[in-house]
């Protein structure tokens, strides 16, 4: 690959933006709020379960609305905001945000609370994306755009692990009414920071939007999602197996139309390349990993060792920790060695601190030291998205920002699923024959009941089988992006 200035507006050479690093700092504030909407709720579901009297079905919904609505609408949300401008789209998102945020006010039953977690999704989806591109745009140098990523992909880490924090902290002084709340003043100053430090970025060539790839994109993607998180919940059955090929044969017939048309709503040439496919690989791999170790970890710490929401949340910091150390000397590393050696050694990074894992976690220090080293290991996000990005050209940024965007919601999603199915099939396997249908439904059923020692005793067994299993596709992940990524690949050339 060859580099070469972009001469659209500018002189031969690019000066760089005097705001860039201020305009980062915007984008990266805003994705945290999202990402820590993913998971705040996890912390103020009982108690709004125990006031708006939701059902077990209900409550689902209220979790997976806005997974669902974020992912669904990822692919055609992108393609307009190529069109339309994506600081355009980006403050839309912030308003759908804040609007969301306040309207929880009014909220008194289980179908108003599931329509106001599907419009954040909407607002998410008109977010992430757009924070990708613009940050495309902004950072023009290969090497500061490769950092900025870098910092991109740290800050979707913490935002994962400080809303179990930030939800825990809230609770203890307010309403759960608190946990969407929070949201609106920060909006509000991004809006205002959003519009006076970012310029309007469109594509020369958007993709054309037509009904029939919206409904293939948008319903290929939310029956794919909703068919996983139903096999993580009740195992293989018929319906969902026949809602999971929906979603995939959905999915297929839209990358059959993308790959006939001159100007695809979503570019999916862009996987004939394999740094963008190495560079898929490691954020799955990161987001799966990631999401699993927060979800069983938060169990593990909340029902086995009984700690308050807000201390779990806070033991769970080591994770973002790592992240934020290791992702802004990624770009460093990789300019002294080369992308291929960080990527995949970060990969292996993971894959050893989830082998810690495997090694049975009965201490918190222990637990602690490798929830640590997943986080380090997770810095491979980050560099994972600059290689997404930089396989792009400009016209192709949305396309790429969808790309990463979809792979960081899948590698949760999928690590939740089928991490999680792992921990409820070896934690039944390891509990005695006679113990009740409470217990064995869950561990968080047997706290308070005459199998409690067993089930604490069979759940740590299964949080280590989600870090031996988890190790070995870390690690398999960290081969595949060795043999996709040339070994003469630098930085520079990973970026058009």
């Amino acid at each position: 690959m060859t580099t070469h200035r972009h001469a659209r507006l500018d002189p031969p050479r690019v000066a760089l933006d005097p705001r860039r690093w201020w305009a980062l700092a915007v984008l990266a504030a805003s994705l945290l709020v999202v990402v820590m909407d993913m998971t705040i709720l996890n912390v103020a579901l009982p108690e709004m379960a125990a006031e708006l009297h939701l059902t077990s079905v209900s409550q689902l919904w209220v979790v997976d609305a806005y997974a669902l609505a974020l992912a669904g609408l990822l692919i055609p949300v992108t393609a307009l905001g190529d069109r339309w401008g994506r600081k355009r789209m980006l403050l839309t998102g912030y308003a759908a945000f804040a609007v969301g945020s306040i309207a929880i006010l009014w909220a008194d039953s289980a179908a108003a609370v599931i329509a106001i977690r599907a419009l954040l999704g909407i607002g998410g989806a008109m977010v992430m994306p757009s924070t990708l591109s613009l940050i495309r745009a902004v950072f023009t140098d290969a090497r500061e755009r490769t950092l900025a990523l870098s910092i991109w992909g740290a800050t979707a880490a913490l935002g994962a692990a400080v809303g179990p924090v930030v939800g825990g902290a809230l609770l203890e002084r307010f309403s759960w009414h608190a946990a969407f709340l929070v949201n609106v003043p920060l909006m509000v100053v991004a809006i205002a920071a959003a519009a006076w430090l970012l310029r309007e970025n469109r594509s020369a060539r958007p993709g054309r939007i037509d009904l029939v790839g919206v409904l293939l994109s948008a319903g290929g993607m939310t029956a794919f999602v909703y068919a996983a998180k139903l096999l993580g919940k009740h195992g293989p059955e018929l319906p969902t197996l026949a809602l999971l090929a929906l979603g995939v044969g959905m999915l297929a017939a839209f990358a059959r139309t993308a790959l006939t048309s001159d100007r695809p709503m979503l570019d999916v040439r862009l996987f004939a390349q394999p740094v963008l496919r190495a560079g898929v690989v490691a954020a799955l791999a990161s987001s799966a990993a990631m999401a699993a170790v927060l979800f069983v970890g938060s169990q593990w710490l909340q029902l086995v060792e009984g700690w308050s929401p807000l201390e779990a949340g806070l033991a769970l910091l080591p994770l973002a920790v790592g992240a934020m150390v290791a992702s802004p000397f990624a770009p460093a590393l990789a300019e002294r060695t080369s992308p291929r050696i960080v990527l995949s050694g970060g990969l292996l990074v993971l894959a050893i601190g989830l082998g810690l894992l495997a090694v049975v976690p009965t201490t918190y220090v222990w637990v602690a030291v490798a929830f640590g080293v997943v986080g380090l290991g997770t810095s491979s996000l980050g560099l994972g998205s600059a290689l997404i990005m930089g396989a792009a050209t400009d016209d192709q940024a949305g396309s790429a920002a969808a790309v990463e965007e979809i792979t960081y919601e899948l590698g949760a999603v999928l690590g939740i699923t089928f991490l999680g199915s792992l921990v409820g099939a070896v934690y039944r396997a390891g509990l005695p024959a006679g113990a009740d249908g409470a217990a064995r439904e869950s561990v968080a059923g047997a706290v308070g009941g005459p199998w409690f020692a067993e089930a604490a005793d069979a759940f740590v067994i299964a949080f280590a089988s989600v870090g031996a299993v988890g190790a070995v596709l870390a690690g398999v992940s960290a081969y595949a992006v060795w043999r996709l990524v040339p070994a003469d690949l630098t930085l520079d050339d990973a970026h058009h």
